[in-house]
């Protein structure tokens, strides 16, 4: 079961350090672009994954193409993808050993979620960290 008890999730938002934010987009209307620098004013080392965007860079911090080019691995990997295609990326994560995934508000993908748990990453799902950190009052990486 994903993360839902506030305690956990407080929990995970301090744990994490380096996230990789797949799907980042260089545009301000979009939802990742904001989320992205909330998580780096909130102290988070991001690095943002989008292979149209590869090399460039988006708010100071240059965009790699696919999660296996982020080096050192990302201790969570925040998902702006549709449910559909965010199975792929949940397999990409274990794959890159990252230790959580978080699926953004409106995507969801149970099988996926199971096979991150049944890896021994922790999940969050239909959630958004940037409201989170907010709502639970969570300051950032201890």
């Amino acid at each position: 079961m994903p993360l839902t008890a506030d305690a956990d999730i407080a929990a995970l938002l301090r744990s994490v350090r380096r996230i990789a934010v797949v799907g980042a987009s260089a545009k301000p209307e979009r939802a990742s672009y904001g989320v992205m620098r909330a998580l780096i004013d909130h102290g988070y080392d991001v690095v943002p994954v989008n292979p149209g965007l590869a090399g460039q860079t988006i708010h100071g911090q240059p965009v790699v193409a696919a999660l296996a080019d982020v080096v050192p691995p990302a201790d969570m990997v925040d998902i702006f993808r549709a449910s559909d295609a965010a199975g792929a990326v949940v397999d990409d994560a274990i794959a890159h050993g990252a230790a959580a995934v978080w699926l953004q508000l409106g995507v969801i993908d149970d099988a996926a979620a199971a096979r991150a748990e049944a890896a021994g990453l922790s999940v969050v799902m239909d959630l958004c960290p940037k409201i989170e950190l907010r709502r639970l009052g969570v300051s950032g990486p201890a």
